[in-house]
């Protein structure tokens, strides 16, 4: 499942954080508390260059920085190219290419009904609770608003958000995004959940987050029981690589799982971390072995900053191909581009279609191989055989056959 021994982890957090205590450890609000957020202090745990340095400082102007020590304790420092590196620790290409993608680009503003609730889909919404997470992801969809300072939904503004979705019967499902929502108290969380619960056609309640990965601490046993009370609520988190699931995040998701929340996982195809047949297979069965679903891989969007993080999309389609039929089939992700300007997830996969006719589709199998397949064509099927005949049709089969008392046989 891992890259590494699965010892790697507890060597990397002896070696970098040897004096931090396991009751110090476990608390995620001194994870929280201890982010790496400067150059000079990724410097004390990842050797770099002047030149590095100087880089860097230039990239987290304009796109900040920020890794807990839990997802720190993950990075092969001495591997320029390691895949974990890649997603939290800043990179000149997120500047030297910046002029490439869109800053808001699934039009998110566009679709915002109050600010905050971006409306979309007739069915469901998203209410946007605050920018801050405990990890600046490289590849971050909101990377636009890393520049606006840490902030936090006002009261005033959750109630307008609260009145909208009032107002909107046929809204049914509402996710809970940011930045990260489980930034938020525990407390505060709940006092918003509990007045989106108190909406009579709320079925379903998400909660879109990174911290089973990247801080899996924050999922104690505080937020658990607070969960539990205001289902169904349902978390899709964010694993990329199989490194990132360690012992801390098997144990987050099946405290989640105890506590009656199911979990998905949506993944984004990265070039150099998880743009492989063979990682994506390991990522894929590790989440089942942790007894979380592989729901969605995304094509990495459109973001300014994320250019060098991005795949061809025919990458995604050919790891798709190669999965299926060579792992259960729950364990293959929906492949998904995300269309800029508002246009909506669109799922892309391999075409196993050679022909099609009314009669007839010719269908290419995982192998390869082609096959017939007989088309059921409506229009026959509606032409029925008198009941009487279909009647005598299954007495003379059942006769043939000796199985039952033809007379008892009923159409």
């Amino acid at each position: 499942m891992e890259d590494e021994p699965p010892s790697t982890a507890a060597t990397n957090r002896r070696r970098l954080f040897g004096n931090i205590p396991d009751s110090t450890w476990n608390d995620w609000k001194w994870h929280f508390r201890n982010r790496i957020t400067t150059v000079e202090q990724l410097n004390e745990f990842i050797p770099l260059s002047t030149e590095e340095q100087a880089q860097l400082r230039w990239v987290t102007m304009r796109y900040p920085l920020s890794i807990t020590p839990h997802y720190l304790s993950l990075i092969d420092p001495c591997d320029p190219d390691d895949p974990i590196r890649k997603q939290a620790v800043p990179s000149i290409l997120e500047l030297s290419m910046g002029k490439m993608g869109i800053e808001d680009p699934l039009a998110e503003k566009e679709d915002s009904a109050v600010p905050g609730l971006v409306h979309r889909y007739s069915d469901r919404a998203l209410m946007v609770l605050t920018d801050i997470c405990p990890m600046l992801c490289r590849h971050c969809t909101r990377k636009r608003e890393w520049r606006h300072g840490g902030w936090v939904r006002t009261d005033d503004e959750i109630e307008a958000m609260l009145d909208y979705l009032r107002r909107h019967k046929e809204v049914r499902d509402v996710i809970l995004s940011g930045g990260d929502p489980l930034t938020l108290s525990t407390q505060h969380l709940e006092s918003i959940i509990v007045r989106v619960r108190a909406i009579e056609h709320v079925e379903i309640i998400r909660i879109g987050t990174r911290f089973p990965v990247v801080l899996p601490q924050r999922i104690d046993d505080e937020l658990c029981n607070m969960l539990s009370k205001h289902g169904p609520i349902w978390l899709n988190t964010h694993f990329n690589h199989p490194r990132e699931l360690t012992p801390e995040s098997a144990r987050a998701i099946d405290r989640l799982l105890r506590a009656g929340v199911p979990v998905n996982n949506q993944s984004v195809l990265l070039r150099g971390v998880n743009d492989s047949l063979e990682t994506q297979l390991r990522l894929c069965q590790g989440l089942l072995k942790i007894k979380a679903r592989p729901y969605y891989l995304f094509q990495c969007d459109e973001v300014q900053g994320t250019e060098h993080l991005r795949t061809p999309v025919e990458v995604g389609i050919r790891i798709m191909e190669g999965m299926r039929g060579h792992t259960s089939g729950f364990a293959i992700p929906n492949f998904v581009v995300d269309l800029s300007h508002g246009g909506g997830k669109v799922p892309l996969q391999p075409n196993y279609i050679v022909s099609q006719t009314e009669e007839e589709l010719v269908l290419k199998n995982y192998q390869g191989r082609k096959f017939r397949y007989r088309n059921p064509n409506n229009r026959k099927a509606t032409r029925q055989m008198p009941v009487e005949s279909l009647l005598s049709a299954a007495k003379k089969q059942y006769q043939t056959k000796g199985a039952v008392d033809a007379d008892r046989v009923v159409v």
